[in-house]
């Protein structure tokens, strides 16, 4: 029997060296052969090889000589992020955000587009349109993918890099709601008649390429392992603590979606505390009107909530007794999550997280009491942009497969 490799095995190694080399060329500093040859053991010609295909397809990018260099400089590669471009959608309950990125996630453009909470399915659907068309004019993309100049749908990536366009080459949609496999909402408590609607099909009409949709929650929890405070933790809950609370997990370093994507939803549960968690803090707010009437600050929106908070900070005992219920609710769902899980890290994130300084001391005696072992808790530094930086990295996932896909001979 000859121990020579099939030409199958050929195909499959030949893929696998390409896709080391993008892996390791994916770094902050431009990399020679010989370094690149290093990093992937393989050898400095299979190297070679594997360079000028990926220049070829405009995966891959030369680096000019650093100024002042002497003599006859080693050739240097980096990933060529500017291939192409990421879109991230964050659909909230009072804002749409969109972000356009490289294809290493760095935000390029922003749009966002406030939306009244009781909105329905139209008027937000007509927000999205809006959100996403302000960020792609910014970024001179245009929104139809049948536009002249774009390319076709079934485009690979490499050709679309190829022909030097810098095209949406996937787009990720952050959403409440329990999302199935091809982006319809199945179900949205949150949110008027939200449940039903074909988010994924609905942002197809607007973009090229691949377009996923998953729920807020999980996003949040994808951005904090990719950029954010848990960026080196395995074992991750992650809590939104807002008008809404809900929860991502992130088990042995890959997000946690269950058999049927519903995984994280114990808030369904009520018992759980969460379902009548935020009642503490409204029931403050109608004992407490305000005393100038504004309504871009009322009780219902997170900003009006944000007034207990501040009294709690300031000293107010009746505030500071609400932002305890609050919490003692949120800490009987969170104690679960942790003591099914074991996390090393409990994430806060959300728009109450800007009030971390009244919430986390509560939530940390809350879990100690109640858990056999209290996970570290850091507060995210991604304010309102955690959950659109989580779906671009849901496209990011996208590109990263089918640039895989594509290497095949």
């Amino acid at each position: 029997m000859s121990d020579e490799p099939a030409g199958g095995d050929l195909s499959r190694l030949r893929q696998l060296n390409a896709a080391a080399v993008l892996r390791e060329s994916r770094g902050t500093q431009p990399l020679t052969l010989t370094e690149l040859s290093k990093r992937t053991g393989l050898s400095r010609a299979s190297t070679e090889d594997v360079a000028r295909d990926l220049l070829g397809r405009g995966w891959l990018t030369e680096v000019a000589p650093a100024p002042g260099t002497v003599g006859r400089p080693a050739r240097r590669y980096r990933f060529n992020s500017g291939a192409g471009r990421l879109l991230g959608v964050d659909v909230g309950g009072h804002k749409i955000l969109t972000l356009v990125t490289d294809l290493d996630g760095e935000v390029l453009h922003q749009a966002r587009v406030d939306v009244p909470a009781d909105a329905g399915r139209r008027e937000r659907l007509a927000a999205v349109d809006h959100c996403i068309t302000k960020a792609l004019t910014a970024a001179g993309i245009p929104t139809n993918p049948r536009a002249p100049g774009t390319p076709p749908a079934h485009t690979s990536t490499g050709a679309r890099a190829g022909a030097g366009g810098a095209w949406i080459w996937a787009t990720g949609v952050a959403t409440t709601g329990l999302v199935d496999g091809v982006g319809k909402v199945m179900l949205s408590d949150s949110l008027p008649e939200w449940s039903g609607v074909d988010l994924g099909a609905h942002v197809r009409r607007l973009v090229p390429g691949a377009v996923r949709v998953e729920n807020d929650c999980k996003l949040a929890a994808l951005a904090e392992t990719w950029r954010g405070v848990a960026r080196y933790a395995k074992d991750v809950v992650f809590l939104l603590a807002g008008l809404r609370t809900g929860a991502g997990l992130i088990i042995d370093g890959k997000l946690h979606r269950g058999f049927a994507n519903w995984s994280g939803e114990i808030g369904a549960l009520p018992a759980a505390g969460w379902q009548q968690a935020p009642r503490h803090l409204h029931t403050w707010l109608e004992n407490n009107p305000p005393t100038t009437p504004d309504p871009a600050r009322n009780g219902g929106s997170a900003s009006g909530v944000e007034r207990v908070f501040v009294a709690a900070r300031g000293g107010d005992d009746a505030a500071r007794v609400a932002v305890e219920g609050y919490v003692g609710d949120l800490a009987i769902g969170a104690s679960a999550l942790v003591l099914t899980l074991d996390p090393q890290l409990v994430v806060i994130g959300g728009g109450f997280s800007r009030s971390a300084d009244v919430l986390v001391e509560p939530l940390r005696r809350e879990l100690e009491r109640w858990c056999l072992r209290t996970p570290e808790i850091r507060v995210s530094s991604f304010a309102d942009e955690g959950v659109a930086l989580g779906a671009v990295r849901l496209a990011l996932d996208e590109v990263e497969a089918a640039i895989t896909d594509g290497l095949r001979p």
